[in-house]
């Protein structure tokens, strides 16, 4: 009998979070679409591209939004059963609130491992294709920045000169073995071999830098040289800040090649820390949304837990953005900033899942 509960409990779950994911992605899907047609409104191109490119972009979105999905759809479901009096029904063959709720929980929690495993790697997979794509048709096209197994590429415009750079890797606020070309109308006017660039500031400060003077066939070394470029450590690094382009898995088996590659270690954690700590998430917010439906069985105040819950879930929502900001300023550790919506989650969830086990 408890199996067919169980699995009763977890069908009915099951079937109104899928029919959340579908809304919300179709909101998704809506709304992106209306701001790819904007952007490529002026290009002769066709309708398929910005569809492509939503579809492309909305899952990633879908993964963020998954903790207030699942919240919505808990708070759906337990208002649900207790009009239908399931609720009471399912007492009588000994289950406690406490005991559905954990049902509920666990089954989340499940959830947030199997979007973690098996969603995560697609999703990357599309939006590294989205950026990749948009960026082809980008207004400032002509200033790029791009990492790849080869190292960094920057490309820039100067006047009428174009200039090409490369680096071996990015370490904190220097670049090492720089090669810098500089082209006019397709023809190589200069190139600049350096073995380190501090790129903290502007100008860029080289150490023991060959330039070569391709038009006039010279060659010169310099232990110091200034060179001036659009980009700094700071902006380059904006770069790395979007790792929604790196899978969870990624993340673990290639962290050392990545951190090599340029991206910060603290960026790699802090990404690393926000994946782990979303099965944890969605189970907590199934909790929270049991604390303000299963509370009580008048149907008047229904209304009145749904509006306050929805808005300490928007105070969640933006919680974290401030946490996570904080996290950015160093005025906390960024691993600490990603927990630390749990950690509150965690103490109201505490103090609700009592009085909820006392009815």
């Amino acid at each position: 009998m408890n199996k067919i509960i169980n699995r009763y409990l977890i069908t009915k779950f099951f079937k109104i979070f899928f029919i959340a994911l579908l809304v919300f992605l179709s909101l998704g899907v809506i709304l992106n679409l209306f701001e790819e047609i904007e952007f490529f409104k002026n290009l002769n191109l066709s309708f398929t591209l910005p569809i492509i490119l939503t579809f492309s972009y909305v899952p990633t979105l879908i993964l963020e939004l998954l903790p207030f999905i699942i919240f919505l759809s808990s708070m759906y479901y337990f208002l649900s059963i207790k009009s239908s009096k399931d609720l009471l029904s399912i007492k009588i063959f000994g289950y406690s609130n406490i005991k559905i709720i954990m049902i509920l929980s666990f089954f989340s929690f499940f959830i947030g491992l199997l979007f973690l495993f098996t969603v995560n790697p697609i999703t990357s997979s599309l939006v590294k294709y989205y950026e990749t794509e948009k960026a082809r048709y980008a207004k400032d096209v002509d200033h790029l920045i791009a990492v790849n197994k080869n190292g960094v590429w920057i490309k820039e415009i100067d006047g009428n000169n174009h200039k090409i750079i490369t680096a071996k890797k990015l370490t904190n606020q220097t670049l090492e073995k720089i090669s810098i070309y500089t082209f006019s109308n397709q023809k190589l006017l200069s190139r600049i071999e350096a073995e380190s660039a501090q790129i903290s500031n502007n100008p860029w400060i080289m150490n023991n830098v060959y330039v070569y003077d391709i038009l006039e066939n010279k060659k010169a070394f310099l232990k110091k040289y200034n060179f001036y470029s659009d980009n700094t450590a700071d902006k380059i690094n904006t770069l790395y800040k979007n790792l929604n382009t790196i899978s969870f898995l990624n993340l673990i088996l290639n962290y050392s090649q990545l951190n090599k590659k340029g991206y910060p270690k603290k960026l790699l954690d802090k990404k690393i820390n926000q994946f782990i700590s979303l099965p944890f998430f969605l189970f907590l917010m199934v909790v929270l949304a049991s604390i303000f439906t299963v509370g009580s069985l008048q149907r008047k105040q229904n209304f009145y837990y749904v509006l306050i819950s929805i808005l300490i879930c928007v105070a969640i929502f933006y919680f974290k953005d401030l946490s996570i900001a904080l996290g950015q300023t160093e005025k906390i550790s960024l691993i600490l900033s990603v927990w630390m919506p749990i950690i509150l989650i965690s103490l109201l969830c505490a103090i609700g899942v009592i009085q909820i086990n006392e009815k």
